[in-house]
């Protein structure tokens, strides 16, 4: 059997109505994107100088951002449970760079991405703009990385980690990786880290493949950032926040990952 990495979506086929449509929306989404980008460079240089690493305005014009966006998309999203009110962080699973959009705005998140991340074209200028953690694959690297999150969660950021280190066909969660968990266990965060799971789960438009919105294997992003913008009546996605848990309340970090794993996947498979 093939696995699933390996088995491509189906062909790319775009009407002349389409293209309209990806003309259309990319080019609002595009100029709320980047405006809004604008905007909060122009705020950040007030912001920083008086509150520092705190951002206590700018993560609202992201959240507008997100939100806009989607409604543009005309993706509809729906919300079950309550963001947490602890100090902590986040863990989801990842389907594709709509989750992006998606988890930005239903809180206010910084999320940690690979260190590839920040080199992207226009990707990575908006991920440094909006606070995004880069973290880089090298044991020697462990410390310095250790020292930033503590640095950050301290500071009441809430960061969030997608622990199956890749995105998916949207159909399935991956196993996570425990590895990122180690943060939470310092001696500076154990006894006050909350950690909250989070299911994204999204369904494809009727009648279509139902791995629509996953990103995968090789599929490059302009056409699956084309095909979404084609779509001409989406699906829906909808986002369940689960009840956060106290990090001591777990023995190690791989019991907490396979906690959160569990959590994740039980309502990603009963919803999909």
């Amino acid at each position: 059997m093939t696995p699933w990495q390996e088995v491509p979506p189906p062909p790319l086929k775009i009407t002349p109505l389409g293209w309209l449509r990806v003309i259309w929306r990319g080019g609002l989404i595009g100029a709320l994107t980047y405006g809004g980008l604008f905007v909060l460079l122009l705020v950040r240089l007030v912001e920083w100088p008086l509150c520092g690493q705190a951002r206590p305005v700018t993560p609202h014009i992201t959240r507008f951002v997100c939100r806009s966006a989607l409604r543009l998309l005309r993706l509809p999203l729906t919300v079950r449970g309550q963001p947490m009110t602890h100090p902590g962080a986040i863990v989801a699973n990842h389907s594709s760079w709509l989750d992006i959009f998606v988890l930005n705005a239903v809180q206010t998140i910084y999320f940690v991405a690979k260190a590839e991340v920040a080199a992207w074209p226009m990707i990575g200028w908006l991920a440094r703009a909006t606070g995004t953690v880069f973290i880089a694959r090298k044991g020697t690297e462990a410390k310095r990385q250790q020292e930033i999150f503590e640095s950050r969660l301290q500071a009441g950021h809430r960061l969030l980690f997608f622990p199956e280190g890749t995105s998916t066909d949207a159909i399935r969660v991956l196993p996570f990786k425990s590895t990122l968990f180690e943060a939470f266990f310092s001696p500076a965060l154990e006894r006050s880290m909350h950690i909250q799971p989070v299911t994204v789960i999204f369904h494809a438009p009727a009648g279509e493949d139902p791995r629509h919105y996953g990103w995968w294997g090789d599929m490059d992003f302009a056409s699956h950032l084309v095909k979404t913008l084609a779509t001409p009546r989406q699906g829906r996605v909808e986002v369940i926040f689960h009840p956060e848990v106290p990090v001591d309340a777990f023995e190690n970090r791989k019991t907490l990952s396979q906690h959160c794993e569990r959590v994740i996947r039980t309502a990603h498979v009963n919803a999909v």
